[in-house]
């Protein structure tokens, strides 16, 4: 730790203290905003459940301060065609070249369908089609993120999706206009000035204005994360994204600054945010945090970042990069960044990761805005098990099987005999009745 510092870092150091110890220090601290919203939740799901579009407008003029009636709800289409106008035009082509770049990598992702016949003569398959309807929650307000409408809507306008609807809260009937632009640039087809759990469960059960629809995606505070996790099932949804991290592997042969500001650069994000490094240098660890005070005196959102780093952030000295992997793996970060020689090779011995961000030249930020990648990843160590927002998530597939006579009888019998084991006899009819049994 630095003497006299005012945003302390925690430290590590491998060469002394035990990984899985250290390991469990970095991911038993609770960095979930401590919120019991579950109770709040399930009564507004029930009420717009049970009253539809009243009960919206209620919270709607209750937590955003705006007054609505059922035909003001949705944003008029012509609204959303002027919203252009009212942006900067250098923001609009930053937005229309992130657009076609995540257009590009997202229509790499598109699935081929498949139909073979197997040795026994049964033909085999599988075929790919998109979900009817999508919502797509947005964040409004002071927290407008145009560049998750991009991410959210592209991927699904590419999948085939019919109906994209786009929900937005307009605190004091505020709405940043490059988020409305966004919207008509990835293809939205509906949009809607409401928010919260309430609009959740608009999405989720329908109303008279507002039609329900199959699958939610989209981030949001801790109340549309309740209102998506207890509304799983009635549909589906994404998955349920907690505060941002970034992992950096960095040896000596970087700039400290420029690691110290990719580690702010998720910190900034949300006081529960966690930026952590990794290095098998002494001296890049003290100058990394040396680094980040100096940048943290200049940033406008110093005051999060700085408690970020303080309660959640950490500087991991290594023996060997080896040990770096091994660490890396346990704590499956959203981001990894890797500012090494040979970045591959190092990637090649990593499992868990929500995307991998190669090279001295590759800040995370950029996956944030333009690279095309999707910034949509899984957090709090879901990259064991979970991938990050693609074409796929708004897909299904289907399985497809043909047998003609002479293939059911190559495999008729064995599944005869497998539903006989399980006590299932009507199965079993419904097979062999068919091979004259």
């Amino acid at each position: 730790m630095s003497d006299g510092s005012k945003w302390p870092a925690r430290r590590f150091d491998l060469n002394k203290e035990d990984i899985d110890l250290v390991i469990d220090r970095l991911l038993t601290s609770k960095r979930d905003a401590v919120e019991d919203v579950d109770g709040v939740v399930a009564d507004i799901l029930a009420d717009v459940e049970r009253r539809g579009d009243d009960a919206v407008i209620e919270f709607t003029r209750k937590f955003d301060q705006i007054e609505l009636t059922p035909d003001a709800l949705r944003i008029p289409a012509e609204h959303i065609e002027r919203a252009a106008d009212q942006c900067a035009p250098d923001d609009l082509a930053a937005l229309n070249q992130a657009a076609a770049r995540i257009e590009a990598y997202h229509q790499r992702q598109f699935p081929e369908d498949a139909r073979f016949t197997d040795q026994a003569g049964v033909e085999l398959g599988h075929r790919w089609t998109a979900i009817k309807s999508v919502g797509v929650y947005v964040p409004g307000g002071t927290a407008s993120y145009p560049s998750s409408v991009l991410m959210n809507v592209i991927p699904a306008k590419i999948a085939g999706v019919d109906r994209i609807v786009m929900v937005v809260p307009t605190p004091g009937g505020q709405i940043n206009p490059l988020v409305l632009a966004a919207a008509k640039r990835a293809g939205a087809n509906e949009v809607y000035r409401i928010g919260g759990a309430q609009a959740i469960g608009a999405l989720a059960f329908g109303t008279a204005t507002i039609p329900q629809v199959d699958k939610i995606v989209g981030p949001g505070n801790a109340y549309v994360a309740a209102a998506k996790k207890q509304v799983f099932g009635k549909v589906g949804i994404d998955l349920i994204a907690g505060p941002s991290e970034i992992v950096v592997v960095a040896d000596g042969n970087n700039d400290a600054s420029w690691i110290a500001a990719d580690l702010l650069s998720q910190a900034e994000h949300d006081v529960s945010s966690q930026s952590i490094l990794i290095t098998d240098d002494s001296r890049m660890a003290q100058d990394v945090e040396t680094a980040v005070e100096a940048h943290l005196h200049t940033l406008d959102r110093a005051h999060i970042a700085g408690q970020s780093w303080t309660d959640f952030g950490a500087i991991v000295l290594v023996p060997n990069l080896d040990k770096a992997a091994l660490l890396v793996d346990a704590i499956a970060p959203e981001h990894l960044e890797i500012a090494l020689n040979d970045p591959d090779a190092f990637a090649e011995k990593v499992r868990n990761a929500g995307a991998i961000f190669l090279g001295r030249y590759t800040p995370e930020a950029i996956g944030d805005y333009v690279a095309g990648t999707n910034h949509v990843l899984p957090t709090a160590r879901s990259a064991r098990f979970a991938s990050g927002l693609g074409v796929l998530d708004f897909m299904k597939r289907t399985s497809i099987v043909r047998c003609d006579a002479d293939s059911l009888a190559m495999i008729g019998g064995a599944a005869v005999t497998l539903a006989e084991a399980e006590g299932f006899g009507a199965h079993a009819l419904s097979i062999s009745i068919r091979l004259n049994r």
